[in-house]
C-alpha cells in the first residue's frame, strides 16, 4: 500500500457519499446486507441506486447466495469484521467467495470496518482488503469509535484505480477535513499514548461488556438471546416471545422505567417477524449496566 491511497473523510457519511457518486449512476444496483446501517442505504437512495439486500445469518452475507441472483451489482456494502447491527464476523472462507464474486461481476466493496479494535474472543480474521488482488475493496475505518464519536474522522484505503477519481471530488466536495484535530491525533498516535488509551478502553469495554451478558442471563434467561457478542461496543437482543409489533410499547414502558433502548427495525427494509433491540455498553459503568437490565427486565416480564 502506498500512503497516497489513504484518503482522510470526514465521518463515514462522506466516505459513503464519495463512493456512491464515483461508483453509483442513478438506476444502478447496490447490495447490501439485511439487517444494515440505515445511513449507508439513504445515502445510496440518494445517488438514485435500487437497493437490494442478502439476509445475513450468524457468519454474515451468505456468499453463496450471491451466485442465484439475476441482477448486477454495483457496489456492495458489507461488514464483515462485526456485521451491523448483528454482529456476526465473516469467516476466511466467505471473505475468499466475496471477493471472487466481486471479481467476476466487476463490482467495487465497501468494507466498512467501524470497530474492529474491539476485539473479546477469537482470533482477528484479515479485512477483504488485505486478501483483494484485484483492486475491487475499498476499505473504510473510522477514529470515532475508538477517541469520541464528535471528532468526525475517519480513514479510507482505496485501490490505485479510484485514488485520483475520489481524490477530485472530495477536493470538489471541501477543501480538507480538520487540520487542527488530525494534527493532534497524529501526535497523539507517535508519542504511544494511543496504543496505551486503546489497551484502557478495550479492557474497561470488555469488564461492561461482560456485565451486562451477566445481567441479561440473571435477570432475563430463555427469554433474551444476545448476539454480537465478541466484539464492539454494542450487542444485539432478541426477545423471541415478543412480536416485533410490541416494540414501541416496550421502548416506552422502558422509558418511564429510566431505560432507553433502541429498536432493530430501522436497519432493516424488510422488518423482522421478532422484537429485536440494539444494547450498548461502552458508556456505561458496570453498576448502572446491570441496574439498567433488571429495570429492563421487570418491563420486559410485565408483557
Amino acid at each position: 500500500m502506498h500512503c497516497r491511497q489513504v484518503l482522510v473523510v470526514n465521518g463515514s457519511q462522506q466516505g459513503l457519499d464519495l463512493a456512491a457518486r464515483v461508483l453509483v449512476d442513478p438506476g444502478d444496483v447496490v447490495l447490501m446486507e439485511e439487517p444494515h446501517y440505515r445511513a449507508a442505504r439513504t445515502v445510496m437512495r440518494a445517488a438514485g441506486a435500487r437497493i437490494e439486500t442478502i439476509a445475513v445469518d450468524e457468519h454474515g452475507l451468505p456468499t453463496d447466495e450471491l451466485a442465484q441472483r439475476r441482477t448486477l451489482s454495483r457496489l456492495a456494502i458489507v461488514t464483515p469484521s462485526h456485521q451491523f447491527p448483528t454482529g456476526a464476523v465473516m469467516p476466511l472462507g466467505r471473505r475468499l467467495e466475496l471477493l471472487a464474486w466481486a471479481r467476476r461481476s466487476g463490482a467495487s466493496i465497501f468494507e466498512d470496518d467501524y470497530d474492529s479494535e474491539y476485539r473479546y474472543a477469537g482470533r482477528p480474521i484479515e479485512a477483504l482488503a488485505a486478501l483483494d488482488d484485484s483492486g475491487c475493496v475499498l476499505y473504510a475505518a473510522t477514529f470515532s469509535k475508538v477517541m469520541f464519536p464528535s471528532l468526525r474522522l475517519r480513514y479510507m484505503i482505496l485501490p490505485e484505480r479510484l485514488v485520483g477519481p475520489l481524490r477530485s471530488v472530495k477536493a470538489l466536495m471541501d477543501t480538507g477535513g480538520p487540520s487542527l484535530a488530525q494534527a493532534a491525533l497524529v501526535d497523539f498516535i507517535s508519542e504511544g499514548h494511543f496504543e496505551r488509551h486503546l489497551h484502557r478502553t478495550r479492557t474497561r469495554n470488555a469488564s461492561r461488556r461482560a456485565a451486562m451478558l451477566d445481567a441479561i442471563e440473571r435477570h432475563l434467561g430463555a427469554r433474551a438471546q444476545a448476539s454480537g457478542i465478541n466484539a464492539g461496543l454494542h450487542l444485539m437482543l432478541w426477545l423471541r416471545d415478543l412480536p416485533a409489533s410490541r416494540s414501541r410499547e416496550l421502548r416506552i414502558r422502558a422509558a418511564r422505567a429510566g431505560v432507553g433502548v433502541y429498536s432493530v427495525e430501522p436497519f432493516y427494509l424488510n422488518a423482522p417477524k421478532h422484537l429485536g433491540l440494539l444494547l450498548g455498553y461502552a458508556s456505561m459503568p458496570e453498576k448502572q449496566i446491570a441496574e439498567g437490565i433488571r429495570r429492563f427486565a421487570s418491563v420486559v416480564n410485565s408483557l
